[in-house]
Formats: C-alpha cells, sequence, structure tokens
C-alpha cells in the first residue's frame, strides 16, 4: 500500500493517509459504514489515484445503498488497476439501477478475463439475480446449473450461496422438489447460513 500511496500523494502526506485508511478499513469492517465515509472522501480528494482508497470508498458507498456513487469510485478502481476483483460487486450496483444492459457487459467481460472462481461465482448469482428480475427465471436456472451441479467435497461459501440462490430460483418458478434439493444441500453444509432452515420447513 505504501508503495502505491507514494505515488498518489506527496511524500508529507503518505503516512497520514495510511494511518486514517486504516481506521476507515477498521470502520468497515465492524460494518460502520457512516463512519467510513466521511475519511475516506477526504481521501480520495486528496489521493484520487490510489486504487485502495477508491475501492473501498466504493465499497462503503454499495453498502449504504449509494449505488451510483459506488460505481463511480469502483469504475476509477478498475481504471487505476485493471482488475475485474470488485466486478460483482459494480455489477449489483448496476442491477439495482435497473441497469440490467451494463450488468450482462460486466458478467461478460468477467467471463472473458478469466476472473477466480470466488469473484466469478459472485458474478454469476448478479448475472442470475439480473435475469430473475426481468421475469427470465428459466434462463437464471440455466445459468447456475453447471456450477451448482459439480461434485464439491468440502463446501465453500461460494457453492453454499449457489445452492441457495437457485434452491430460491426454482421455489419462485413453481418446482419445489428441486427448490428443496438445493436448500437441503445448504442445510447439510450450514445450518445456520441465512434463513435456509425456514426456507426449507416452508416446503414441507
Amino acid at each position: 500500500m505504501s508503495s502505491e500511496l507514494r505515488q498518489a500523494a506527496s511524500a508529507r502526506d503518505v503516512a497520514r493517509i495510511e494511518l486514517r485508511l486504516a481506521d476507515a478499513a477498521r470502520a468497515y469492517e465492524r460494518e460502520r459504514y457512516t463512519d467510513a465515509l466521511p475519511t475516506l472522501r477526504d481521501l480520495a480528494k486528496a489521493a484520487p489515484g490510489a486504487s485502495s482508497v477508491r475501492e473501498l470508498l466504493g465499497l462503503t458507498y454499495y453498502r449504504v445503498g449509494r449505488w451510483r456513487d459506488a460505481i463511480r469510485e469502483l469504475r476509477a478502481f478498475v481504471e487505476l488497476t485493471g482488475s475485474v476483483d470488485q466486478h460483482p460487486v459494480l455489477a449489483d450496483c448496476e442491477r439495482a439501477l435497473g441497469n440490467h444492459d451494463a450488468v450482462e457487459e460486466i458478467f461478460a467481460e468477467l467471463r472473458r478475463t478469466g476472473a477466480g472462481s470466488d469473484v466469478l461465482a459472485e458474478g454469476r448469482l448478479v448475472m442470475a439475480g439480473s435475469l430473475a428480475d426481468r421475469g427470465r427465471l428459466s434462463e437464471a436456472i440455466e445459468l447456475l446449473l453447471p456450477a451448482v451441479n459439480r461434485p464439491v467435497r468440502r463446501p465453500l461459501e461460494r457453492h453454499l450461496r449457489q445452492w441457495y440462490a437457485i434452491g430460491d430460483l426454482y421455489e419462485r418458478s413453481g418446482d419445489l422438489p428441486r427448490a428443496r434439493e438445493y436448500f437441503m444441500k445448504v442445510v447439510a453444509a450450514d445450518p445456520e447460513m441465512s434463513n435456509v432452515v425456514e426456507r426449507l420447513a416452508s416446503l414441507r
């Protein structure tokens, strides 16, 4: 981080920015997003070329539902780094604004760039959600099926999230046996995840 900040801010400001960024990061981790925002906005003005600042500011805006502000900061992060790590968040902001064409473009870019498994899984969930928002439930299910049907010995969070999502889609489409199947997989791996136990019970 220091080398990045040295390029983005004057030498005399680097130490101060590092300390304030660390404070903001701690506030973010404790879900005190409104506490983090003023500091991060100040830092973005002081060091607009600091990708770590723009990234965290974008994520904080996302947490408080300020979609357009989040998009601006996360696109700045992409321009500074070329990273696609926050593309799922960027896509979710566009989805929240009803910009489904933008969601599709972002997801297509994720696929082209060979993003890591966790990032791609999150992007897939947002894309499926975007399709479902438009009533295209069967397409959303088809998108998730290849990922959820792979054999998994030790399920990770991304597997559980995708199982839960497709269970929800099957329930919404009226296929309760399939919904039950995927909710049961989630319960077997982590019964404390979200409201999955209640969702499963409601299907009986």
